[in-house]
């Protein structure tokens, strides 16, 4: 399946690539999502359900303004968790509960610049044949020692995703608020490269540290990709208007 038409102009506001990503997802009753969510989104449904995903992956060579990524600050280990939304003006994007990351400085940079809730968390990505092991564990802001650890076995290649396999991947944006204003942070990327994945260890607490019920059984999907390169465009409001810079007082 193609990439969906984006906002996102040619010289984006931020790039980056996702790489080695694994992802679980679970389903959960859409009321227990509903009050998580950002206003003016309610939780995204397929066949009456929705779903929290925790998604595992390595950040390479975040830049800004289309000048090359930066190799070290750029790139690092992050686990997030995250929900699944749409607005009143249909777009469909995600609802990041938390997001751990490796690297400090990039960690502050998210929380002041996108008020997203990204944590500083000690973290690592390994690789043996097609095994990837995932390790997380939270430093501050807390709870500190929230943990994951996510070991997958790399499967058989997707042709053609099925319907919830779509849904949960094909994603163009991040639905937050921005110094209490709703908006969306649309993205732009290629099609995933998706592959089945065999779950070998999930041992997490942090989807009950984003404030969700605690998952129950194996997850209902496990896929992995090798990653895509991303770019985002700048937020917008509920109607669409970029959000206005702040004026200095």
């Amino acid at each position: 399946m193609s990439a969906e038409p984006s906002s996102v102009p040619a010289v984006p506001l931020l790039t980056q690539a996702w790489l080695d990503l694994a992802f679980l997802h679970w389903a959960v009753d859409p009321a227990d999502v509903a009050p998580l969510l950002p206003p003016g989104t309610v939780p995204d449904e397929i066949d009456g359900v929705t779903y929290v995903g925790l998604v595992a992956f390595r950040m390479h060579r975040t830049g800004w303004f289309g000048l090359p990524g930066i190799p070290y600050l750029g790139t690092f280990p992050e686990t997030n968790v995250r929900l699944y939304s749409v607005d009143s003006e249909g777009r469909r994007g995600v609802v990041f509960r938390s997001l751990d990351a490796s690297r400090l400085i990039a960690v502050a940079t998210a929380r002041i610049v996108f008020r997203l809730p990204y944590v500083w968390s000690r973290m690592d990505i390994t690789r043996s044949g097609d095994t990837l092991a995932y390790t997380s564990t939270r430093r501050r802001p807390g709870p500190r020692g929230a943990r994951s650890r996510i070991v997958i076995r790399v499967g058989e290649r997707i042709g053609e995703p099925t319907g919830l396999e779509h849904f949960l991947t094909a994603r163009w944006g991040v639905h937050g608020t921005f110094f209490g204003r709703p908006v969306f942070l649309p993205n732009a990327h290629p099609s995933w490269p998706l592959r089945r994945a065999g779950l070998l260890d999930c041992d997490e607490d942090l989807v009950v540290a984003a404030g969700l019920p605690a998952p129950v059984g194996d997850p209902v999907s496990v896929l992995y990709s090798a990653g895509v390169a991303v770019r985002f465009g700048r937020p917008v409001t509920r109607h669409g208007d970029d959000v206005p810079r702040r004026r200095r007082t």
